[in-house]
């Protein structure tokens, strides 16, 4: 990689149906230089999450990606130039750098991170995915020892921890994830109670198999049938985190689910709340010293895909989508 040029994966195109390689392209510009206030970083990992495909679709708690511009998304950083106070040469940052080699921010779109090893955990568990699912389970959710919670898309990036943090906390957990294997490796590395495969046959039949007990806390991160089915097995007061609706963003939308809505949510008085995690960063001290711990302890188990190559990253994104990660995706550029 040039010293003065600067690789950025742009979106050529807005896409309809689902993402395609060829919309994305592989640009190569001038190192940009920053002026008074702003810095000049050097992008170490990128983040992959569902929503970046949402981005792509219009405005949702940020500004939509446009054609022809780079694509949007959150990295791992270093500083290389600072023209703002309280930054310096090699701190460690986190940002909405985009796709791209190097970019220049406002100081006051960067947050200086620790310097810990390995730096991926600032984007998995120290990150937005672990700090998504220790608040949307914990504050949303309300999760008390004794319940049974249920997630779904529970082998990506936010339900991977979502279920070990209930353990932890005392409860009953159940996750939903496609295939056999992955079901598995919930139960058998992950340490969740049970496993539901929504790709086998009748979903509400064999998740209602698995929680007996109804259930107390749905964390959701899909939307759709699964959250169909997960309400009508909700008990009296029972709590729905919705954090994302990842059936709703490649491709076509399912037309169906979830129907009777109103009627079961006033019925079993459940409390549905969304919630964007940003919303929480001025606690995220308090998240941090109980992951850390979590972890330091072997309680809680980190699990990170990490796949090289700025110029994979659309594929990587593509990948994600169809769900062949285990865990935080992340690109080392």
């Amino acid at each position: 990689m040039s010293a003065t040029n600067n690789r950025q994966i742009i979106l050529r195109e807005k896409p309809s149906g689902k993402l395609q390689p060829d919309q994305f392209g592989l640009v190569e510009n001038a190192l940009p230089e920053p002026q008074d206030g702003e810095i000049l970083v050097r992008v170490l990992y990128i983040s992959l999450d569902a929503a970046n495909r949402a981005w792509m679709q219009g405005a949702t708690y940020r500004a939509a990606v446009e054609p022809n511009s780079v694509m949007a998304g959150a990295s791992i950083a270093e500083v290389v130039t600072s023209k703002a106070p309280n930054f310096a040469p090699g701190d460690i940052v986190f940002g909405d750098t985009g796709w791209q080699d190097f970019a220049v921010l406002p100081a006051k779109h960067l947050l200086k991170m620790p310097r810990i090893e390995p730096l991926t955990h600032l984007l998995s568990v120290y990150g937005i995915a672990g700090l998504t699912a220790y608040f949307g389970l914990l504050d949303i959710g309300r999760a008390q020892a004794g319940e049974t919670v249920v997630v779904s898309a529970a082998a990506g990036s936010v339900g991977s921890l979502v279920g070990p943090i209930a353990k932890i906390k005392g409860c009953r957990v159940v996750g939903i994830a496609g295939g056999p294997e992955k079901c598995d490796w919930l139960t058998s590395h992950l340490g969740f109670d049970a496993a539901v495969d929504y790709k086998a046959g009748n979903l509400f039949h064999n998740l209602r198999a698995a929680v007996p007990s109804g259930i107390d806390v749905y964390f959701d991160n899909v939307g759709g049938d699964i959250f169909e089915a997960c309400l009508a097995l909700m008990n009296n007061h029972g709590r729905i985190a919705c954090c994302g609706a990842v059936s709703q963003y490649d491709g076509s939308p399912s037309a169906s689910g979830p129907r009777g809505v109103p009627g079961l949510i006033v019925v079993k008085r459940l409390t549905v709340q969304g919630f964007v995690v940003m919303d929480y960063f001025n606690q995220r001290e308090r998240a941090l010293a109980d992951l850390q711990g979590w972890v330091a302890s072997g309680k809680l188990k980190v699990e990170e895909d990490i796949i090289n190559g700025l110029e994979n990253t659309p594929a990587a994104l593509i990948g994600l989508l169809a769900g062949e990660n285990r865990g935080k995706r992340i690109v080392k550029v």
